[in-house]
């Protein structure tokens, strides 16, 4: 295979996130298993095959590889994929990816369909996503991965297979849905994109940012540009309820030593275990 962006890989439960996140570099993830991707700040090679992405935001280190996405998709003569968005990334999108056209010479097909708060995306019987509105200096999105069950309604579970099947015959919903968060995207935000999603906190994996670690820098100005803190993280703690969390997004003005060590000196149980640094 061949390595031209760099991602690093954990696995939890039966799920394997890739991915990389850098502030003002490039940001992309994905999950295999869900066939699922989130952000295209790059575009691994490995990831070509993913055939839908949520794009969180329209800053440069988020959706540059858009075009070259969509390009190598038609290249291999893969369907072309489908891509979500903010509603008002969609029209410069498009006229961006007709400007490639002209470039390149090669057509650019894919569906590109915009998103608003609350709304939810099937990927399959059993999963869907639903997208929430995050705070960023520009228009901007989280998304949940929701896996969906169906559960025999507790008034029936005292039946017979029969008894049920005779039920179901005759038009009666036996059993309602559940859903359990599996997977939440913060994307960039403030702390406020976390405290309007519950399920942010609730996701069996949570990626999210942690832009700034260093005590210097100020908290006014990087909430009002719609970043987070380690400081923010530590005022939280008792809310995050996630198996695994991924920082990332680290600021460019770190190197991965000095991460490590503020957050080690802050946060020196990384919550339990629980906050795996992404740098």
């Amino acid at each position: 295979m061949i390595d031209n962006a760099p991602y690093a890989t954990i696995s939890h439960r039966d799920l394997t996130i890739e991915g990389y996140s850098r502030a003002a570099v490039q940001s992309y993830w994905r999950i295999p298993e869900f066939k699922v991707g989130f952000d295209l700040g790059a575009q691994p090679w490995a990831f070509m095959g993913t055939p839908t992405w949520f794009i969180s935001h329209a800053h440069l280190d988020h959706i540059a590889s858009l075009p070259l996405y969509v390009a190598r998709r038609r290249m291999m003569k893969m369907e072309p994929p489908t891509i979500y968005m903010p509603e008002t990334a969609i029209g410069p999108c498009r006229e961006i990816l007709k400007q490639f056209t002209r470039l390149d010479r090669g057509r650019m097909p894919c569906e590109l369909l915009p998103i608003h708060p609350g709304d939810e995306i099937e990927l399959s019987r059993e999963l869907v996503v639903v997208a929430t509105e995050t705070q960023h200096s520009v228009p901007s999105m989280g998304f949940v991965v929701w896996e969906r069950r169906r559960k025999l309604k507790p008034e029936y579970q005292d039946l017979t297979g029969e008894q049920i099947r005779d039920l179901r015959m005759a038009g009666t919903d036996v059993a309602s849905e559940q859903r359990i968060a599996r997977l939440a995207y913060l994307g960039d935000s403030s702390p406020a994109g976390l405290d309007r999603c519950e399920a942010m906190y609730e996701a069996q994996v949570l990626i999210m940012e942690m832009t700034f670690v260093a005590a210097a820098h100020r908290k006014d100005a990087i909430r009002k540009f719609g970043h987070i803190h380690l400081d923010d993280v530590i005022a939280r703690r008792e809310r995050f309820r996630n198996e695994l969390i991924i920082a990332g997004h680290f600021s460019t003005r770190y190197n991965r030593r000095r991460v490590e060590q503020i957050v080690a000196k802050r946060l020196p149980d990384m919550l339990d275990g629980r906050l795996k640094l992404w740098i």
